[in-house]
């Protein structure tokens, strides 16, 4: 069809507002860990732990993710950090995810998965290096 032809043109900005607003929601996940921000139900506590760990993933990833700098890397990485949370925080709760509460981490998985293989659009500091 001629008008879903005509958007292709948009994709690279299609692409760049995925990234960022993943990435930005992917902050909001460390920022509770780290500081209660937006508040938790429950807080966190000692981040000496996994936990710590994730906050860190979720903080320093996202920025990178945000910023579209180093995007393929990072977001390899995110991708096999977010099965692995799947896998050991949600999937033992229950085989379903709208159940375990681990669809956010499904998501946030194939999201990542796919900014691999598609780089990261438009509006990204990758696009001013030399290879992106």
């Amino acid at each position: 069809m001629a008008l879903f032809d005509s958007l292709a043109a948009y994709r690279p900005m299609a692409l760049a507002a995925l990234r960022i607003m993943t990435a930005l929601q992917f902050i909001e996940h460390g920022t509770q860990k780290f500081v209660n921000f937006p508040p938790a139900a429950v807080p966190f506590g000692d981040l000496m732990n996994l936990i710590g760990v994730a906050g860190l993933l979720e903080v320093a990833g996202g920025a990178l993710i945000l910023a579209g700098l180093f995007t393929r890397p990072t977001a390899f990485v995110l991708s096999g950090f977010m099965a692995v949370a799947y896998f050991v925080a949600h999937m033992p709760a229950d085989f379903f995810p709208v159940n375990n509460r681990g669809d956010a981490a499904i998501s946030f998985c194939f999201i990542f998965l796919y900014l691999v293989f598609a780089g990261p659009g438009a509006l990204a500091l990758d696009n001013r290096r030399k290879t992106a």
